[in-house]
């Protein structure tokens, strides 16, 4: 199977993952991410000690994660470091690395589930199925597509939701 290469989000630190091998990755953003005290000293250790990489997924990746989330719902959810993060999973993924990606963030999980990319969590259980969102009026019940951009109902007037969905 050959060696892990873990692509960690801020969560690994945060939760204390444990670096032990020189075969991590993370994107720039992580590292904004990453405020206590504690987690910043143990990124920037990573950093200095040529244990943790900074590497950034290539666009053509990140559109084609565009395509994905945006059948699941989860467009609505990913910030565009969450993105980076997975379409850097991909491109280890397709190049048949064996990857492993560390996060507690559930959205993050959910595409890696469906893409069936392994993932681990540090801090809480992770989830438990695959998981569709779709913006919802709270009072008529309309769904809207990802693309509608208002915060109210063009028919009734109440407010829109993000409804997650049970997919297995």
């Amino acid at each position: 199977m050959g060696e892990i290469y873990y692509i960690l989000d801020a969560s690994a630190f945060i939760g204390g993952f444990d670096i032990q091998n020189s075969l991590n990755f993370t994107i720039s953003e992580i590292s904004e991410e990453v405020k206590d005290l504690k987690s910043k000293l143990i990124f920037d250790e990573a950093i200095n000690n040529g244990k943790l990489f900074i590497k950034e997924p290539s666009s053509e990746g990140i559109k084609s994660l565009e395509s994905i989330i945006s059948n699941s719902g989860d467009i609505l959810r990913l910030s565009m470091p969450d993105k980076k993060l997975i379409a850097l999973a991909i491109e280890f993924f397709n190049e048949k690395k064996n990857v492993e990606v560390i996060t507690d963030d559930y959205s993050i999980q959910n595409v890696l589930k469906i893409l069936k990319i392994p993932y681990k969590s540090i801090l809480t259980e992770g989830i438990k199925g695959i998981y569709n969102w779709k913006k919802t009026c709270e009072g008529c019940k309309k769904e809207y597509p990802d693309s509608y951009s208002w915060d109210d109902c063009e028919i009734c007037g109440s407010k829109i939701f993000k409804k997650r969905i049970k997919k297995d």
